[in-house]
């Protein structure tokens, strides 16, 4: 009897650890689906995120993207570099009434990176050299048309009378109507220079709008619109996605991301005239 009720005993315990172990594994199991369910509900949710923040989600892919870049100065009258007011105005408002997008220099990037654009209509509007009258002309237009434009900063310009200071571009950045990209520290014409001063002029130019405005700075705007071989190798160095020219024409995806060409904006223009910027054939 004794051996009987130990092997009878031995038993009982014997299948109350296996169904201990079954429950344990039970448990486990149950708790990697629930786990997985959760992880499979938390990446869904991400994914749905990223796609309501995306700014591009909307935007369609297209073959060739065509954009022209307006280029301006300052929106003052006295040369053939200033544009009055007046008449920026009534061009902007050109823009807005045939239904053209004017881009962020980031959206311009994207686009020409991508070949993806928010509708047919797109423009980039900039205005070079960050004179003051930027953001006393030229900055309340686009703002009461709900526009953009990209100024391209002389960072070691900011303590001059006649340009904008870094006060000004960080209140004309906080707007949302105004980006600033970079027309190096110096504004020296390039060609003239060996390739370690440009690439100085470059890399602290886009150091300081980086640092100053909390940026990546993606574009460089030749002063006097020039670049060379070495030029090209110092935006690239610099970490540049594109570089800005004085050479007329159309920009396209298709073309050179270091020498686009843009189209100038010049004091007593007619509309018809203007509106020929705008205008390409493939």
């Amino acid at each position: 009897m004794h051996l009987r009720g130990t092997k009878y005993l031995f038993g009982v315990l014997l299948l109350g650890l296996l169904a201990g172990c079954t429950a344990t594994t039970a448990t486990k199991q149950h708790t990697s689906s629930s786990s997985a369910k959760v992880a499979t509900k938390s990446s869904q949710t991400a994914a749905k995120h990223h796609q309501s923040t995306d700014p591009y989600r909307h935007w369609h892919s297209v073959k060739k993207v065509t954009l022209p870049i307006l280029m301006y100065h300052s929106i003052s009258s006295g040369n053939q570099l200033r544009v009055p007011a007046k008449e920026f105005k009534t061009q902007m408002a050109y823009l807005k009434q045939h239904g053209y997008r004017t881009l962020t220099a980031n959206e311009a990037v994207y686009a020409l990176k991508y070949h993806r654009v928010p509708q047919n209509k797109i423009v980039w509007v900039t205005l070079d050299d960050s004179y003051k009258d930027n953001m006393t002309a030229a900055w309340p237009i686009i703002k009461q048309n709900h526009q953009h434009a990209t100024i391209n900063f002389i960072t070691g310009f900011t303590g001059k009378k006649t340009h904008l200071t870094l006060a000004d571009a960080k209140l004309m950045k906080a707007s949302g109507a105004i980006d600033f990209q970079s027309h190096t520290v110096r504004h020296l014409d390039l060609n003239d220079l060996t390739y370690q001063v440009q690439l100085t002029e470059l890399v602290s130019s886009k150091k300081w709008l980086d640092h100053n405005l909390h940026q990546n700075t993606q574009v460089i705007c030749y002063p006097a619109g020039r670049a060379n071989a070495l030029t090209i190798k110092a935006d690239k160095a610099a970490h540049y996605q594109y570089a800005l020219s004085t050479v007329p024409g159309i920009a396209t995806s298709q073309q050179d991301q270091y020498n686009l060409p843009r189209q100038r904006v010049v004091p007593g223009m007619s509309l018809a005239a203007f509106s020929s910027l705008l205008e390409f054939s493939d």
